[in-house]
């Protein structure tokens, strides 16, 4: 996938407020979940490369730790940096930068954020290559999160979510499960853009591949990402409160991993 076309679809600037939307919200909470739980020291330096406009650099940052904010897109980069001024809130750096070449010194960070990237370098030489420059510049012992989309993704939401509704869309849905290439032949931003969608063992390969000590990975949304009237559900503080707790007793459970749009890879560097 060119770069250009990751800059043309995140230049649309949506990326500021989708976590706030629909399950994207279970998305940003799991999420948050997930990262707390290597938040072993109350000032660490963190790297979050692809962080499009830095809603968890900035959440990290709230709470006292160093964090650096690196994006490809300029558009994401530059809501970042407004939202910086308007709250005062101030990271290490907020630049525009190339996941598989990180202007950073190695051994220089405790956590290592690659939330974006796995899935938009569509080559896997590339997806080891960032997996590699994390690596390099986490420290001995340094933590890698690390999201992918779930290979079977559009599968969930097409069916679903009723939204497959002719032989282009099922044509791109069986593309999906078969190869993992994901590409949007609707020309519709609604069906994203060009992808790599991971199945859960492949994942996990290619950050055993990058070297790193694999710890596991997991579901982020799981079976969330398919519930009907997720709003409503989602305002619903007791609903929210089991979802969240069934998805955490039952992320470990590699039989349904894949069913989910995001998943998340967790290693160690050696």
């Amino acid at each position: 996938m060119g770069k250009s076309e990751i800059v043309e679809y995140y230049n649309r600037g949506f990326e500021k407020d989708r976590l706030f939307v629909d399950y994207f919200q279970l998305e940003r909470v799991r999420t948050m979940e997930i990262i707390k739980r290597y938040l072993n020291q109350p000032k660490m330096n963190i790297i979050d490369i692809g962080g499009g406009t830095g809603f968890y650099s900035f959440w990290l940052a709230e709470q006292g730790h160093n964090v650096y904010l690196i994006d490809l897109a300029p558009k994401n980069i530059e809501i970042a940096l407004e939202h910086s001024k308007e709250t005062g809130l101030n990271l290490g750096s907020i630049k525009v930068g190339d996941a598989t070449n990180l202007d950073h010194n190695e051994d220089s960070f405790d956590i290592a954020l690659l939330f974006g990237p796995l899935y938009h370098l569509v080559n896997k030489e590339d997806r080891i290559k960032s997996l590699l420059e994390a690596k390099r510049v986490l420290k001995n012992g340094g933590v890698l999160l690390c999201a992918g989309i779930s290979r079977y993704a559009s599968m969930i939401d097409g069916y679903f979510k009723d939204i497959i509704k002719d032989s282009t869309l099922e044509k791109m849905v069986r593309e999906d499960l078969n190869s993992g290439q994901h590409r949007n032949t609707t020309g519709s931003f609604d069906c994203f853009t060009t992808a790599y969608f991971h199945h859960p063992e492949e994942l996990k390969e290619e950050i055993k591949k990058a070297g790193f000590e694999l710890d596991k990975v997991i579901p982020i949304e799981g079976f969330g990402c398919a519930l009907p009237n997720f709003d409503e559900k989602w305002r619903n503080e007791n609903y929210k409160d089991s979802l969240l707790n069934t998805l955490e007793i039952i992320e470990n459970d590699s039989s349904i991993t894949g069913i989910t749009s995001h998943l998340m890879g967790i290693g160690k560097k050696k």
